[in-house]
């Protein structure tokens, strides 16, 4: 099948599209640039999609080219027949292009070739084909003896013929496949706790001591866990299956009734189950868990991901980053409302120092110097203790001030990187800790990028997985993220424009050069940045913005190619010289009716997708798309686990999603754990199917176990009216919760 057609026919699109897709990947064009500048080629597929279209397009050329090899490999033999012409065009998988080529694999020294090497075939031939009814095999074995080669005796004979026939057997393809698809489908995986399993890790796998549960039908999350059980040493990790019907199957293709060579071959039938098929069939399906286990592992990473790094940020606000100890101290910065680090300091609030009034005097004078509005405090180590000190601090102060609890992850990544030390070398590495901190909240997507994202810590079993996939996927959404979001050309930092499309490295350093001789005027001017070409210009210019330039059109998503079209389009509904200087675009929509768009899109020699994102942009220059999100929820006071009873309602806002539920924080320092089966009162298979990272939810407390620090959640609506999610135009927060914009304002007026 040609592969346009396959690729259309999984993807349901056009085949048309389909094409176009693969020409346009084939042209070096990236994803943001396609899905976002390229929506008549392709049909309007988004990003996401697209990559999944890639991945699939990259898997089919490799099966065609191993296919090829194959075939190569085989007519060099001479073996190539019309059967395995048409065997070999049907595979649809590696694996079952392996299973072809694996009769004519040259093999290491097995039982099956050393008996060839005795001249044991035809005997083999002869005990295979059945056809023999009477006589006896021994009298026909006798003639295969050969005390040179090793056949001493009858015996001999018919057990090297056996071991031939075994290995024809196991090197069946049609065989091979239904026997792995039946342990798949009516097969168990099997877990038990080893017998020299490390104690002070057994307890970990304690759920898997004794575990069995449906091949077809056990989740990714506990594939990874028994995996990994067993490369601590602590789970020994089988498959089972029933052999007599596995053995069924063999004898229902291979063995007829009534010869006098039957039963050697039911024996060889049985010997090749047991010895060769199902310890070949039982790593394939292991491995074939444990990619699936991998991709959907990989896939939450990037689910939770994309929402972490499209986060609003907090615009035109001071911010005060406390990164929590114990001995060392606290480390504090101040930051403003671009992100300078205006100040920095350690304060011992928490034990064993424990100087509170002291630390409390000494941010004090930091928060009214330097008008700080939000304190945000790293969720590591101390950070208990360091929150109740601020919940307290902001009590006695004189200004509105509130808090948030910030996930620190990757944050000491960042402070010992080359990049920390680049941006801040007089620091030390804890100080740069603390400045990531305060960073975070203030623009979210320009500071993560900074780490290694597999260090954020909102996947599960990252350090497990597959770390070249694993890497090029979350890049993947990195870019997506910055391209969706755009890029201030005069202002972005180096590790942000190294993310925009059609930009590397190299390219991005030269940005930032060329630009300290003098600010980008215009777009058209990239292309006088060294390495910087037509082609890295047409990818990566839309996604570039330039506040203030000589054209307004720089400060939006519109692609410069396109710029005589906007032209046109001014000139068709109106708007002069001065309207279009001042950048009012605001009664686009009473120019341009919806029965018109068709018509202008033709007359402006664009198509209708490209002309609304066009229409979209110019309504609003230079928006920040994460503006639409729902606001962190900021909080002035603090609950504690003891405060928890059951039936508590709270709300919180989800950290991570994972296979079995999510994690939300409720103000308590410590998450709760929202079940899968408490997530939704209708039956869901994921909770991404609901729940996204940033999420603000109403839960209720179902379960507290102060010992364990676990903490039971629902959102199930029981007699409750209101929804447990609530999407951002929706939020009503608690008065411990308020948004930004709430907390300021109730603050101000009890300070007037």
């Amino acid at each position: 099948m040609e592969i346009y057609t396959l690729l259309s026919k999984e993807f349901h699109i056009r085949e048309e599209h389909s094409k176009n897709i693969v020409e346009l990947i084939d042209g070096d064009n990236t994803v943001p640039f396609i899905a976002r500048y390229r929506k008549e080629m392709t049909g309007s597929i988004d990003d996401q999609v697209l990559r999944e279209f890639c991945d699939r397009l990259e898997y089919l050329r490799n099966l065609i080219k191993r296919k090829t090899e194959v075939q190569a490999a085989i007519e060099e033999q001479g073996k190539w027949t019309d059967e395995l012409s048409c065997a070999l065009e049907k595979a649809a998988t590696m694996t079952e292009v392996e299973d072809i080529y694996r009769p004519y694999k040259q093999k290491r020294k097995t039982r099956a070739s050393v008996a060839v090497e005795k001249g044991l075939q035809p005997l083999a031939d002869i005990i295979l084909a059945q056809e023999l009814t009477k006589g006896d095999i021994e009298e026909i074995a006798v003639g295969f003896l050969n005390e040179e080669k090793g056949v001493l005796t009858v015996k001999d004979a018919i057990d090297g013929a056996r071991d031939i026939v075994a290995e024809t057997i196991s090197d069946n393809a049609e065989v091979r496949k239904i026997l792995r698809e039946y342990l798949f489908e009516f097969g168990h995986i099997r877990s038990k706790l080893a017998k020299d399993a490390p104690k002070e890790k057994a307890l970990t796998y304690d759920m898997y001591a004794e575990y069995a549960e449906r091949i077809n039908t056990i989740p990714s999350h506990r594939i990874l866990a028994m995996n990994r059980g067993e490369n601590e040493e602590c789970l020994k990790v089988t498959l089972e299956a029933d052999e007599n019907a596995l053995l069924t199957k063999i004898e229902y293709r291979f063995v007829k009734e009534g010869s006098i060579t039957t039963h050697i071959v039911k024996e060889a039938a049985a010997d090749s189950l047991k010895r060769l098929i199902f310890p070949s069939i039982e790593r394939e399906n292991r491995a074939a868990l444990t990619e699936r286990a991998n991709e959907q592992a990989i896939k939450m990473f990037e689910v939770n991901l994309k929402p972490l790094l499209m986060q609003p940020p907090l615009k035109d606000k001071t911010i005060l980053g406390f990164d929590p100890a114990y001995r060392t101290g606290c480390k504090i910065a101040v930051i403003d409302k671009n992100g300078n680090c205006l100040t920095t300091t350690v304060v011992y609030p928490t034990p064993p120092q424990s100087k509170a009034e002291e630390a409390f005097e000494k941010l004090k004078g930091l928060i009214e110097k330097y008008g700080v509005d939000v304190i945000s405090i790293g969720n590591g180590t101390a950070s208990k203790e360091s929150e109740i000190f601020v919940a307290d601090m902001i009590k006695k102060l004189n200004r509105p001030v509130a808090y948030i609890v910030t996930n620190e992850a990757g944050a000491s990544v960042y402070s010992a990187s080359k990049l920390g030390a680049e941006e801040f070398p007089d620091f030390d590495v804890s100080l740069r800790s603390a400045v990531s901190i305060a960073r975070r909240i203030q623009d979210p997507l320009a500071e993560l990028i900074k780490i290694d994202v597999k260090a954020i810590g909102v996947g599960q079993y990252q350090h497990d997985m597959p770390q070249k996939r694993l890497t090029e996927v979350l890049d993947g959404v990195v870019e997506d993220c910055v391209n969706k979001v755009g890029v201030d050309l005069n202002t972005a930092s180096f590790s942000l424009l190294k993310y925009v499309a059609g930009l590397n490295a190299a390219v991005a350093k030269n940005i930032v050069e060329k630009r300290k001789e003098k600010p980008f005027g215009t777009r058209a001017e990239l292309l006088g940045v060294p390495k910087l070409g037509n082609k890295a210009f047409e990818q990566c210019a839309g996604f570039l913005r330039i506040v203030g330039g000589k054209n307004i059109l720089d400060n939006t998503g519109v692609h410069p190619e396109t710029y005589p079209a906007v032209e046109k389009l001014f000139k068709r509904i109106g708007y002069g010289a001065e309207e279009v200087k001042s950048g009012s675009f605001q009664d686009l929509d009473k120019r341009i009716s919806e029965n018109d768009f068709a018509k202008i899109a033709e007359e402006c020699g664009v198509g209708v997708p490209t002309l609304r994102d066009i229409v979209a942009e110019l309504k609003k220059p230079g928006r920040d798309i994460r503006d639409n999100m729902p606001p962190p929820l900021l909080r002035s006071d603090l609950m504690s686990m003891e405060d928890l009873v059951s039936g508590m309602e709270l709300t919180g806002t989800v950290r991570n999603v994972i296979d079995f539920g999510a994690f939300v924080d409720i103000g308590v320092h410590q998450d709760g754990l929202v079940h899968i089966s408490q997530i939704s009162d209708r039956y869901i298979k994921h909770p991404s199917e609901v729940l996204k990272v940033g999420d603000i939810v109403t839960v209720r407390v179902l379960e507290v176990d102060l010992q364990k620090k676990k903490i039971s959640l629902t959102m199930k609506t029981g007699n409750r009216e209101k929804p447990a999610l609530q999407r951002p135009a929706e939020v009503k927060p608690k008065k411990q919760e308020l948004s930004v914009e709430e907390m300021l304002g109730q603050l101000q007026n009890k300070y007037k």
